[in-house]
């Protein structure tokens, strides 16, 4: 599970910001909490904010710490040239309103606790980059009796010896040989087949990280099928049951090869059509599943995230988790991973949201319910709900009524409007 997620110099964000989904000592929805490796975490966090307040860059932060880790081995070399001229190379946008910051390092970290691992044993990982060099990575691990000293698994900083502890001479000779200045030492570990940093990266790969507020990527998720769907009536079957959980009239599928003049015409392998009953009839008819409504579609694209962090412990993280979506349906989700008979394995879900009806004390925590504000100087904030105080130095009650007062500007993260004027055509008071 996820306990804490630290990024500085990110985009949007200039100073270092902390979501940290270790559960604090209020007592509402105390089910919601789970106790694993002598820490109380929180399975659900939900962050709101003003469009362009930066809260899709705390989504992009993880998003690009996943990218290095799974990529990097790659950077560097003779080979990075070529990357870089194709943009496979992804480059990190530090907080560039800043001559200051523009220069700076940009930092990840995570703390975390490895449920497939399944020994209470937290990790912390993070590294620093700076333009397309790595300046900084640190690996420390700590076991489940250990309280809160961590032990160096390996330190590496710029102009400074190499420190790794507990790897064969063999390994740290190759790590040394084969490191590039873009590369990080977990990303060429787990391509060198070295166990203990393998793990790390798959702890990474293990996540799930949707953009549902990115056109392109909503188009690919809905083509994406679910594994074995194809062969396996009984995958299809659940993803029947699946949909009846909010819309029971889809009631099979057709899956049907496409033979090969029609694959190099269309791009696709098969076509599938959704079944629905037909009126007064034990007939079906067959609808092609891309006539689907968008929503349908996009819980379609949904379904092998869900599927695969439910199953494994991973943790999903969405950007746009409401669009599309009827509230009542992303309260479900929600519930979903609040619910420790279906959420067995205790996967976690983080979502970027504009969906009110979600910011209710009835439903959430408030140290599940996170607020990005954007300042003056054009630089984002992350806090939690349980951490706000007005300036009164007055923090939130339980019993408040949240959505309300959020909309009213208490807690800040809401968009400053004005009249739109300039839409009549004519200068208004020359303004």
């Amino acid at each position: 599970m996820l306990i804490q997620f630290n990024f500085k110099n990110y985009k949007s964000f200039r100073d270092e910001v902390s979501l940290d989904l270790s559960a604090t000592k209020i007592t509402e929805h105390e089910s919601h909490v789970v106790e694993i490796a002598n820490d109380k975490l929180l399975k659900v966090a939900a962050i709101y904010g003003a469009n362009a307040s930066g809260k899709s860059n705390v989504y992009d932060a993880f998003d690009y710490m996943t990218y290095y880790v799974a990529e990097s081995f790659n950077f560097g070399g003779e080979e990075d040239s070529r990357r870089k001229k194709e943009n496979e190379y992804v480059k990190v946008v530090p907080f560039l309103f800043d001559e200051k910051s523009r220069k700076e390092e940009t930092t990840f970290e995570v703390f975390y606790v490895d449920n497939a691992e399944n020994s209470g044993r937290t990790y912390q990982y993070g590294f620093a980059l700076k333009e397309d060099e790595v300046v900084e990575e640190w690996l420390y691990s700590k076991a489940k009796t250990a309280r809160n000293n961590y032990r160096t698994i390996f330190y590496r900083k710029k102009g400074e010896e190499l420190e790794m502890n507990g790897f064969s001479k063999n390994h740290v000779e190759n790590i040394k040989v084969s490191l590039n200045k873009e590369t990080l030492i977990v990303s060429l570990g787990s391509r060198l087949k070295i166990p203990k940093l393998k793990k790390i990266r798959d702890w990474f790969l293990n996540n799930e990280i949707l953009d549902f507020g990115d056109p392109a990527e909503n188009f690919f998720r809905s083509r994406v099928l679910p594994e074995d769907f194809v062969d396996s009536k009984e995958v299809q079957l659940n993803v029947v049951k699946y949909f009846a959980s909010f819309d029971e009239a889809i009631k099979g599928f057709n899956v049907e090869k496409l033979q090969q003049e029609e694959e190099k015409d269309t791009g696709k392998r098969y076509k599938i059509d959704a079944l629905h009953q037909m009126t007064n009839s034990q007939k079906m008819a067959a609808i092609p599943l891309k006539s689907e409504s968008s929503g349908t579609l996009k819980m379609f694209a949904l379904y092998p995230s869900l599927k695969d962090v439910l199953d494994n412990g991973g943790t999903l993280f969405i950007d746009e988790l409401n669009a599309r979506l009827h509230p009542l349906l992303v309260r479900n989700i929600v519930l979903t991973f609040l619910s420790p008979e279906i959420n067995t394995q205790n996967a976690q879900l983080i979502f970027t949201t504009h969906d009110i009806w979600q910011f209710s004390n009835e439903l959430l925590r408030r140290d599940e319910i996170w607020l990005v504000n954007k300042n003056r100087d054009g630089v984002s904030e992350l806090y939690s709900l349980v951490d706000f105080k007005d300036e009164e130095g007055n923090k939130v009650r339980r019993d408040e009524a949240l959505s309300k007062k959020y909309l009213t500007g208490n807690y800040g993260a809401i968009p400053a409007l004005k009249p739109m004027k300039m839409l009549t055509g004519r200068a208004v008071d020359g303004k």
